[in-house]
């Protein structure tokens, strides 16, 4: 992101009548007196002379037009002219003064103009000339305009108005009303100078003028121009064109010509604008102007820059610069050493932009331009900035801010806000950055520059994108795209592209980034834009490299180098080497990666480039890792997060703690590890927390590029016996597969406050870790404020901070963070965090207070094994590391599904070997404690599989434990318990055919004709129940009636969509849906605040194939009716069978009527099927407790058959939430 003042010389025609100079007055009559005689041949040298210099001023001879001037001035003053000829002799001098005034204008000496301009005004008043009065106002108003003193021109112009009016003169009104709507363009009031300029074409139309009328609409599409409406504009510069070549007005011809290339360059259509500049330039040769062949060759360097050809634009600008030099034109001069300055500005050449931005400014002070100073000032600051000197940019940008509001400009102050906000966001000081990028964005808003809204919008969602919050970028670069298409901006609408590509890339949506990238590729060939090509190819690159592949990575960033050294581009140079480092390390190249890093580092740090030189000290890291050059890799690591945490890029600083967590894991350092990790998570805690609002698809995406901290941080733990710990980043990665699935999971008080460190682990992290933290919060205050303790405290850090880039691994080896390391290892033997952890105390007591000798059990998949955590109501929390892993135990959960969901499989092979890889390490655990219930958290593809169908060689593991899943401790509440009868709302779609579209996906259901057997059985077994059937089974009729009843029972399809969760759903009778989407929003919650259970007896996860997610499907469903106010919830892991279904309902609510608990009641009508045994589910209640499956067409029973043994029917019935 790189501010820029380019000025293409292509304003509106200022067409005063004093614009063009004015013709020598001849004597009235013949003298005959020899004093006569000499003062008539004086009188006709000055007319000569006058004559002359207009003739030399049409061909741009300034010098010499000024001398012959001085000559006519010096003739008309004398006495002799004066006695014989008053009229003719004041007059004539008052026109040389204005003709002097003018060259001095078209010089850029706006001062001498003026003063030449107020001498001839003064004479005109005089001798009563009130048209050249009113031309005289017109001058001033003209040369005040060039200054920028937009309110002092518009006074002028105003009172010149006046006198034209009086007199008649509609053809110097319309010029005038054109010079007014030239000023209002200038102050960025572009409808102002619409409605001028609109005045002026009707006037010019009305007295035939045509080449008024072509310059009155070439002004007005210069105010199209500027309003990024750049179609309407191309159309008035053709109707420019248009007339001054039917005129033969060559000038104007070589004008239109040159607006209509400024439009297309604009527009990104850069062939196409060197072609009409080209034209342009030779209609300027062939008539002598140059003035406008210097401001052609300008305009062709600006499209070269803009092509990235900067050598050829530095060319051009020179030839700009050599002209401006010859005619004394230092107005024009400024332009070309400002042209000439960003050229190597963006070349990387700082110091060498410096020297052109100080020799523009002493022309800005000499001729006393302040609007061009101040443009200067700002070009100045943010070469400073780029150099990294940000306190100077700073001041420098605040001194054009000044001068922009002083004379008016407000284009000019959006830039300098826009500036300001560039260097505080290179500052890391987003807040500060944001905040003027929305007084940016206000200013382009008030003045309609669409092209500057779009540009703030899109420096919006950079800082937006820096502070890690995706979403708010994501949203305004989409509000930048929409705006640059909406004005066909070419150029722009690739930056955007970029943009949205780099975020996505950044979210690991790397097939999405891929598509924005293309897109911006072809935008930059068709304008022919090498610079932007090379960043697109390097960014697309980047996503391949992404993808894994390495080799088509590897040829983009060639190419992308190779643009990048042709252009000059040094920044892109750096990245493009970084990116091959990276592809070079991900093949195992390591001492070439290394060889690309240096490259990139010296490059990053010759410009300036503070967040570069982090990126590039972090792959260094990486590399020497790998290598085992572990002291050199934390060196490496540890620069890198110092220069994050200034800058505040926590996404960067998130990836260094990591990293080097890993290493120091790697050199069995895990205390010192526990300590990074910690850190890396509770950042990407704060990262997650800022994109709530982004789509699900794009929060699961985060996730999946950091959850390896996580369960890296788990593992460490759990390695060190510190169960609980590892408990707690278990339950928030948890909660952060809730939230990606759900969007908007709301944390409770434990989860909020991310993961905490133990003393020992604090003072490690303030001495090491937060040094940077505070040391970027001092810096931030400006020098002059900072008080005698905080400079004290600066240099304390700063010292603390060198000596930690100097020997990281020797602080680290420090004899005082061994002894923090030490009280740590002794603060772990004497168990003091479980001691004082209210968080274990009350998980401990809920156990208690359950009553059923209940456990909670915590896997943890890794990749080479599985952890298994195991917390009970009176001990300490046991780890089991289990030899299995990842892609074998994910292989067996696939398995296992589909032997469950065969029903003519043997699943029990596969459900002992689960069994002994889940349940058997702590089987002597649970059986000494005498467990009875088993509160179950299950990890990724373990959801998919229910843990009741586990099988010990000898019986279901649902034979013996009651099993209840529950989403996560910290959200789970187990101090509700039910009433003690139970009031039913009962629905069911039996009978019917619903068909539709979600999406791409098309559904069609049929009723479940056992669907009604079962609620019909309810209600002979709940006489109370309220029922609903088919197409009473609507939203309109239930929903209302739901919260009054404690179990909400819906027979009916449901679908749970992984892919999409929003549009997951459950389907009424009539045909109605219930999205997860819904389900989700503030209006459902509490919804269900009287209900004890939801029951949906035939839900669809959508698995199928070989293809597993991480079940947070199923998670996503208990906690939403949770969210809703439910206590409990079932749910189906696969459709089942509709007879099945009846019979495992009918004993389910037989058990819950005879005094069961929920979790009880699922567990003997479970065990009621396994053994074909009704009795198990008789109770001290003596209610009926029989199962039988019922002929839907008959309402006669059928034969059981003992094929209701196999878990296909029984085993997918899961309880999630309080199974009491």
């Amino acid at each position: 992101m790189n501010a820029k003042s380019l000025l293409p010389l292509l304003t509106a025609l200022l067409i005063a009548p004093a614009a063009v100079p004015l013709l020598p007055t001849a004597p009235v009559c013949a003298q005959t007196s020899s004093t006569e005689a000499e003062a008539t041949a004086l009188l006709d040298e000055a007319n000569r002379l006058l004559q002359q210099g207009i003739d030399q001023y049409y061909v741009s001879q300034f010098q010499e037009a000024l001398q012959s001037w001085a000559q006519a001035l010096e003739l008309y003053q004398n006495p002799a002219v004066q006695a014989a000829f008053p009229q003719e002799g004041r007059q004539g001098e008052g026109n040389t003064l204005g003709n002097l005034g003018n060259a001095y204008n078209d010089l850029g000496q706006y001062r001498e103009a003026i003063a030449h301009y107020e001498q001839s005004l003064v004479i005109f008043r005089e001798i009563g000339s009130q048209w050249s009065e009113g031309n005289a106002l017109s001058s001033l108003g003209t040369a005040y305009a060039n200054l920028g003193q937009y309110r002092e021109a518009i006074a002028h112009y105003e009172q010149s108005l006046v006198i034209f009016r009086e007199i008649g003169d509609w053809q110097v009104e319309g010029m005038l009303l054109s010079n007014l709507g030239t000023v209002y363009n200038d102050l960025g009031q572009h409808q102002e100078a619409i409605a001028r300029y609109e005045q002026s074409l009707i006037i010019f139309r009305q007295i035939g003028d045509r080449a008024g009328e072509g310059n009155a609409l070439s002004n007005l599409g210069l105010a199209y121009n500027d309003l990024g409406q750049y179609q309407d504009a191309i159309v008035l510069f053709e109707q420019s064109l248009a007339i001054a070549r039917e005129i033969g007005n060559r000038r104007g011809e070589g004008n239109a010509l040159g607006n209509l290339g400024l439009a297309y360059n604009d527009l990104g259509q850069y062939q196409d604008a060197i072609a009409l500049f080209e034209q342009q330039l030779i209609i300027t040769r062939e008539i002598g102007d140059r003035r406008g062949e210097g401001s052609a060759l300008g305009s062709l360097g600006i499209t070269y820059y803009n092509l990235g050809q900067y050598q050829d634009a530095i060319a051009l600008y020179e030839q700009q610069l050599a002209i401006t030099r010859e005619i004394g034109d230092r107005a024009g001069e400024g332009n070309a050493l400002n042209n000439l300055g960003i050229a190597y500005s963006d070349l990387g050449q700082y110091r060498e932009a410096i020297t052109f931005y100080e020799q523009q400014i002493v022309i800005t002070r000499e001729i006393g331009d302040r609007r061009g100073e101040g443009i200067a000032l700002g070009n100045l600051g943010t070469a400073y900035r780029n150099l990294g000197q940000y306190q100077d940019a700073i001041a420098l940008f605040e001194q054009s801010l000044v001068m922009a509001r002083e004379v008016g400009n407000q284009q000019g102050e959006g830039i300098a806000l826009g500036s300001l906000g560039i260097a505080y966001n290179d500052l890391g000081q987003y807040q500060d950055a944001i905040a003027l990028f929305e007084q940016q964005l206000i200013i382009t808003r008030e003045i309609g520059d669409r092209r500057g809204e779009g540009s703030a919008l899109g420096s919006l969602g950079i800082t937006y994108y820096n502070l890690g919050q995706y979403q708010d970028a994501i949203a305004l670069y989409e509000q930048q795209l929409a705006i640059t298409r909406e004005i066909g901006d070419r150029a722009g609408e690739g930056n955007a592209l970029n943009n949205l590509g780099i975020a996505y890339s950044d979210l690991g949506q790397y097939r999405e980034a891929i598509t924005f990238y293309e897109q911006q590729i072809v935008i930059t060939r068709e304008i022919g834009d090498r610079r932007g090509e090379g960043i697109a190819l390097g960014n697309l690159g980047t996503a391949y490299r992404n993808l894994g592949q390495y080799q088509d990575a590897i040829a983009l960033f060639e190419q992308s180098l190779v643009m990048a050294r042709e252009v000059g581009n040094q920044q892109g140079e750096g990245i493009a080497l970084g990116s091959l480092g990276i592809a070079y390390n991900d093949l195992g190249q390591y001492q070439d990666a290394i060889a690309l890093f240096e490259q990139q580092l010296i490059i990053t740090r010759e410009i300036g480039d503070r967040r570069g030189e982090g990126i590039a000290l972090g792959n260094l890291g990486i590399a020497y890792d790998v290598l085992g050059q572990s002291e050199q890799a934390l060196e490496q690591y540890q620069q890198a997060l110092t220069i994050t945490q200034d800058i505040d890029d926590r996404d960067g600083e998130g990836t260094h703690l990591s990293n080097m967590g890993a290493l120091l894991s790697e050199q069995d350092q895990p205390e010192l590890a526990i300590v990074f990790y910690k850190q890396s998570v509770n950042v990407r805690e704060s990262i997650r927390d800022d994109i709530r609002g982004l789509p699900q698809e794009q929060q699961q995406s985060f996730t999946d590029t950091i959850a390896g901290s996580y369960r890296a941080l788990a593992d460490l733990l759990l390695q060190q016996n510190r169960v609980l710990e590892a408990q707690r980043v278990l339950d928030l990665l948890r909660v952060q597969e809730l939230d990606d699935y759900l969007d908007g999971v709301r944390s409770n008080s434990n989860t909020e406050r991310g993961i905490g460190l133990r003393d020992p682990e604090q003072e490690i992290n303030n001495r090491v870790i937060a040094v940077g933290y505070e040391l970027a919060q001092l810096r931030d205050i400006p020098p002059n404020q900072l008080t005698d303790a905080q400079l004290q405290r600066l240099g304390e850090l700063d010292t603390t901070q060198r000596e930690l880039s100097a020997d990281f691994q020797g602080f680290l080896n420090s004899p005082e963070i061994k002894a923090l390391v030490a009280q740590l290892d002794v603060s772990l033997q004497e168990q003091d965090i479980l001691a004082r952890a209210d968080e274990f105390i009350n998980l401990q007591n809920n156990l208690r207070d359950i009553n059923q000798n209940a456990v909670m059990i915590y896997p943890l998949i890794l990749e080479d094994r599985l952890e298994l955590v195991l917390v009970t109501p009176f001990s300490e929390p046991a780890r089991y590391p289990v030899d299995v892993d990842s892609a074998e135990l994910n292989a067996a959960i696939l398995e296992f599904r589909q032997a469950l969901t065969d029903r003519a499989s043997n699943p029990q092979p596969i459900a002992q070997q689960l069994y002994d890889w889940l349940i058997a390490p702590m089987q002597a655990d649970l059986d000494a404690i005498g467990a009875e219930t088993i509160l179950y958290a299950p990890d990724g593809a373990l959801r998919y599989v229910p843990l009741a169908a586990l099988h010990n060689g000898d019986q279901w593991l649902i034979e013996t434990y009651r099993i209840n899943h529950i989403t996560a401790a910290s959200l789970q509440n187990f101090n509700l318990r039910p009433t003690a009868t139970p009031i039913i709302l009962a629905a069911a779609f039996s009978d019917g055919f619903h068909e539709f579209e979600v999406g791409q996906r098309s559904f069609a259901f049929d009723g479940l004709p056992f669907a009604g057997v079962e609620v019909e059985n309810l209600v002979a077994a709940f006489p109370n129940t309220t029922q609903f059937m088919n197409d009473r089974f609507s939203r309109a009729l239930v929903e209302p009636l739901m919260d009054s009843h404690t179990i909400v029972h819906l027979a009916t399809h449901a679908s749970f969509v992984p892919d999409s969760p929003a549009e997951s759903f459950i389907l009424f009778g009539n045909g109605d849906r219930l999205t997860l989407q819904e389900l989700n929003t503030p209006e459902w919650r509490g919804r269900f605040n009287n209900v004890e259970l939801v029951v949906l007896s035939a839900c669809e996860t959508g698995v199928g194939g070989d293809r597993l997610g991480n079940g947070a499907e199923i998670l996503g469903f208990g906690y939403l009716m949770q969210e809703a106010g439910a206590v409990a919830a079932i749910a189906s892991l696969w459709q089942v069978s509709d007879g099945g279904t009846q019979v495992l309902m009918d004993g389910f609510y037989a058990a819950l009527n005879n005094g069961y608990s929920k979790a009880e009641a699922l567990q003997r009508a479970q065990q009621a099927l396994i053994t074909s045994d009704a009795l198990v589910l008789a109770g001290d209640r003596g209610n009926p407790a029989t199962i039988e499956i019922v002929d839907s067409r008959t309402g006669q029973p059928l034969s059981q058959s003992a094929d209701l043994a196999h878990p296909y029917y029984w085993a997918p019935f899961i309880l999630i939430g309080n199974g009491l």
